[in-house]
């Protein structure tokens, strides 16, 4: 059996640290590193970034729509960044969001979760808004493969409450529903569960909602967005030395100098490790 995702993730963090980089290269980053908003531009910048923060983060996460918009020359490149992050000793987790029913949810868990696909990662952004019963088949291959899931939960952009936040019949929030659900696939697992939550780090008071799913919490919205890692205490609580802080812009920006996104990435996993305590 391969080794659970949630142990690989634990090991990870606790050698590395809980860093999460990811790589984002939309157009206007593109044009800020000097690239063209091209296939070459895209694999320079994404190629780049892996040679810089691969070797030395727990995860990094590629944000597959930038490479999806250049069709299959871009797909090429994503499977390029997985195989040379993998590599290097990161965790690879597909920023995909993806999200339906039946025989089609399958298939998007076995573009990413199978093990012979050419974007095998280690973990898969998925949605639940469906309802959770939807991620099934993603949860069964996720088992079978050793691999893990991050499902939406509550969501840092403005639109995410009215559905987040949205109450059921018996009184609980869908978000809160999702992390039960959460909790329930992690039961029983050491020294972590496989099912995490995405859980924004500026979504601010969290102190209604059970974070305490026994699974990490991909927390985006550090750096850029305005969270800094002294925030990640306050706004996560006990469940903090599960959260895995991501940070896209807050480095990115610094390319492409490999030089500089190191120091970035430095100074965030610092942070990091001065405001969470070890686990």
């Amino acid at each position: 059996m391969t080794e659970p995702f949630g142990t690989r993730l634990r090991r990870a963090m606790d050698e590395r640290g809980p860093l999460c980089v990811g790589i984002d290269p939309h157009a206007s980053l593109l044009a800020d590193w000097g690239l063209n908003d091209d296939v070459a531009g895209l694999e320079r910048f994404g190629r780049t970034v892996v040679e810089a923060v691969a070797d030395r983060v727990a995860v990094v996460k590629p944000q597959s729509a930038f490479f999806e918009r250049f069709g299959s020359r871009g797909v090429a490149v994503l499977e390029r960044v997985v195989e040379e992050t993998r590599a290097a000793g990161a965790l690879v987790v597909m920023d995909a969001k993806r999200g339906d029913i039946g025989s089609t949810m399958a298939g998007y868990a076995e573009a990413f979760l199978h093990k012979d696909a050419p974007l095998f990662s280690d973990a898969l952004t998925v949605s639940p808004y469906l309802g959770y019963g939807s991620l099934a088949p993603a949860v069964e291959l996720a088992r079978e493969s050793g691999t893990g899931l991050f499902v939406l939960a509550l969501t840092s952009n403005p639109e995410g409450p009215e559905v987040q936040h949205a109450v059921r019949a018996d009184g609980r929030s869908v978000a809160a529903t999702v992390l039960a659900h959460l909790a329930a696939e992690n039961a029983g697992a050491e020294p972590l569960g496989s099912f995490g939550a995405v859980v924004g780090a500026t979504v601010g008071d969290l102190s209604s909602y059970d974070l305490a799913i026994n699974g990490p919490l991909l927390a985006p919205g550090v750096g850029a967005q305005g969270a800094t890692p002294a925030d990640l205490p306050a706004v996560f609580g006990s469940a903090v030395g599960n959260v895995v802080p991501n940070v896209s812009r807050g480095v990115l920006r610094h390319g492409p100098d490999i030089g500089a996104l190191r120091a970035a990435t430095a100074a965030f996993a610092d942070e990091i490790r001065a405001a969470v305590p070890a686990s």
